[in-house]
């Protein structure tokens, strides 16, 4: 198959639908992107967003088109390698690296920032993904079970002691829903609840910091601490509130521009959004959410091994957990994380991600034997059928 007529192939309801999500992001900081220094101006996050945007749309194209992924499902060294620098990086950013914004999360790589975890969200999808499916027998075992959740579990842990709590519940999100898909036990299921809180009351008691535990108890009384924790939480909400039914317009969200709405770039876009676009908006937004997500598990339902319908499942366990965790904290239902919204907040290295992992799901499509060996019908009736 040449490039041209893999680039017909290509799933443009996916992409249509991803790329409506960026414009979305980008509309938002455009009208609210404050001066950075006098020179850059204030369309700073701005167009360094349309940097990574045409940067994650170059990885997206090379990875769809030009790489066949196909041999993730035969060799296992290639993500091993992956996994063991991406954990010792977690590993130097714990003990050497400088905290920002509260959390060692960042790895400076030349000029610019790299946030490690992203890409680590995207190869526990990819091992667990390969684990489930050479397992799908023997995976109602504990013993398998066990090794799984070993693969996710320490980068959670490292990931949790940056401290970076949203990542590690994503990271442990994916791990548990792969694991349901992949024919876990009912029994085991309970069992690991009971380990989760036992965990949990140990992790509150011994390793979560002050502020940590303030952000939680901010969160279930947020008027405690009005002008201190609970301020971000108040003006999150305050701000989606005074969106009402139609927005109050691009560029006049007030909670955004006049700063009451910290990192609203990232953290709390969602509700800068919601704050000009209003409920309209948000439907707007989750509908094209849902066609990702859709897309995303159509593709697996259509895939040629349980390989990749596993990695379909993981990757749309992961979108979605993580615009829930973000929806929530930004909606007071959920305690403040720090995750940004897929495709929407600032970020390169979550978009450039999130690019990537779509290009890999493309190019399972596109490598199939039947495409390539001229199967235009089953084509057709396969995953980028309308």
């Amino acid at each position: 198959m040449n490039p041209a007529q893999a680039f017909k192939r290509l799933d443009w309801v996916l992409i249509l639908s991803v790329l409506t999500l960026v414009f979305l992001g980008l509309t938002t900081m455009k009208s609210f992107s404050p001066p950075i220094g006098g020179e850059q101006g204030g369309d700073y996050f701005f167009n360094r967003q349309i940097v990574w945007i045409f940067v994650g749309l170059a990885v997206f194209f090379v990875s769809a088109i030009f790489i066949d992924w196909s041999f993730l499902k035969t060799n296992s060294i290639f993500l091993m390698i992956l996994y063991l620098i991406l954990i010792l990086t977690l590993v130097f950013l714990i003990l050497a690296g400088r905290a920002i914004k509260g959390a060692a999360s960042w790895l400076k790589v030349g000029g610019t920032s790299v946030e490690p975890v992203e890409l680590i969200k995207l190869i526990i999808v990819l091992i667990l993904a390969k684990y489930f499916s050479k397992r799908h027998i023997e995976i109602a075992r504990i013993l398998h079970l066990a090794i799984s959740f070993l693969y996710a579990a320490l980068p959670m842990v490292l990931v949790a002691l940056q401290p970076d709590l949203g990542s590690a519940l994503v990271l442990g999100a994916i791990w548990l829903g792969m694991a349901l898909v992949g024919g876990i036990k009912l029994k085991h299921l309970l069992a690991l609840f009971v380990l989760g809180a036992v965990a949990a009351l140990i992790f509150w008691s011994y390793f979560l910091l002050p502020y940590q535990k303030a952000r939680v108890i901010s969160f279930l009384n947020p008027q405690s601490d009005v002008s201190g924790r609970g301020y971000h939480a108040i003006q999150s909400v305050i701000a989606i509130g005074s969106g009402q039914i139609f927005g109050k317009g691009i560029g006049f969200g007030t909670q955004s521009r006049l700063e009451f709405l910290p990192e609203h770039e990232t953290d709390f876009i969602f509700a800068a959004f919601a704050e000009e676009w209003g409920f309209l908006g948000i439907l707007i937004l989750l509908l094209f959410f849902s066609l990702v997500v859709w897309r995303i598990l159509r593709a697996g339902i259509y895939g040629e091994s349980n390989f990749e319908k596993l990695y379909a499942t993981g990757l749309a366990i992961f979108l979605s957990f993580q615009a829930g965790i973000h929806i929530g904290m930004n909606s007071g239902v959920l305690p403040i994380t720090g995750l940004g919204m897929p495709f929407l907040s600032y970020g390169g290295s979550s978009l450039i991600t999130l690019f990537l992992a779509l290009g890999i799901l493309e190019s399972f499509s596109l490598h199939k034997k039947g495409i390539l060996l001229g199967g235009e019908e089953r084509y057709k009736e396969g995953i980028l059928g309308a």
